[in-house]
């Protein structure tokens, strides 16, 4: 699915904060044009990226 790819590139190329603005926009576009069993799935993997980048990126790190 060409979202999950949206989600992934985003995922390895954006900070914390863009990448969850990033999501939410690609949610709100698939939900239009997505069966609603298609959008749970992919909610539910946006959830589970979002998760993985914060564990990916503590907050604790020293930005430069």
């Amino acid at each position: 699915m060409t979202c999950k790819e949206l989600l992934d590139d985003a995922m390895l190329g954006c900070a914390d904060l863009v990448f969850k603005d990033i999501c939410l926009e690609i949610l709100a576009k698939a939900k239009q044009v997505l069966a609603p069993e298609q959008f749970e799935e992919l909610s539910f993997y946006a959830a589970e990226r979002i998760k993985e980048k914060r564990i990916r990126s503590p907050r604790n790190r020293v930005k430069i």
